[in-house]
Formats: C-alpha cells, structure tokens, sequence
C-alpha cells in the first residue's frame, strides 16, 4: 500500500496510529492459525455451513488486522482490514473478499444462513490463499 494510501486512512480515522506489538502480532497469528484448523475439522453440512464460512471469514479479516500492526496501525473497520490483503499478493482469488464481507454482513446482522456451496468456496480460498497470507505474515515480522 502506498504511503499517500495510508495517509488518506488515517486521515479518514479509518486507521489509528499505534506502537507495534511484536508479541500481540504473533498472539494474533497463532490464533488465527489454530481457529482455522478447528474450524475447518468441523464436518461441513447445511446446519454447519454458517459457522464454518463466518469463522473462516474472520480468521481472513483478522490477517488484515496483523497485517496493519505489523506496520503500526490499528484497523477501525473490515475495509481496511480486507484492502491490505489485496496489495499483498496478487491471487485472483482476493477479488472474492469484498464479496464473502457481504455475506458475512447478511450473516450476521440479517440471520441469512451460508449455503454448503458459499462455506465450500471460502474453505477453497482459505486453502490457497488464506494459509499463505499466514505464512508470508509469520516470515515478515514487524515493520
């Protein structure tokens, strides 16, 4: 992300400057590390698809999180959170996070339920992109 890009953020108080945390970065990821490997050893099923896609929706929103802490910068919404990951590769596949934060939205703030074939589509993302997004988090350490 570009510096101007960054200083339009925070001067739309959409991040907050703060102190990186090495500790709290690496307490995140191993976090989102084991929440991810629960969630998907739960047996996917109409009646499991919500909790399964909302959880893996978080664990992605959340390596947006440590991605800004590793900079110094506290996210104040998922925007921002999912926009970082999209400048940190280049996988077609990020073109689908807008769209999983819409149904996660619908999920829970309209009672939608997640379908087999939406907790399949963000298991396939976490798979490929999701687990490699920890991975390059974990190597780069705090800015």
């Amino acid at each position: 992300m570009r510096p101007a890009d960054v200083a339009r953020l925070v001067r739309t108080e959409q991040l907050r400057p703060k102190s990186a945390e090495p500790p709290k970065v690496r307490s995140l990821l191993d976090s989102i590390e084991n929440d991810s490997r629960v969630t998907l050893a739960i047996p996917l099923s109409p009646e499991t698809a919500t909790v399964i896609f909302r959880e893996l929706y978080e664990c992605i929103r959340q390596l947006g999180d440590a991605a800004w802490w590793q900079r110094g910068y506290e996210p104040r919404n998922h925007e921002v959170s999912i926009e970082i990951l999209q400048g940190l590769r280049t996988d077609a596949a990020l073109h689908h996070l807008p769209r999983f934060k819409a149904i996660r939205h619908d999920i829970n703030y309209r009672g939608f339920r997640a379908s087999e074939a939406q907790a399949r589509e963000v298991i396939a993302f976490w798979n490929t992109c999701g687990k490699a997004l920890l991975a390059l988090l974990r190597a780069k350490g705090p800015q």
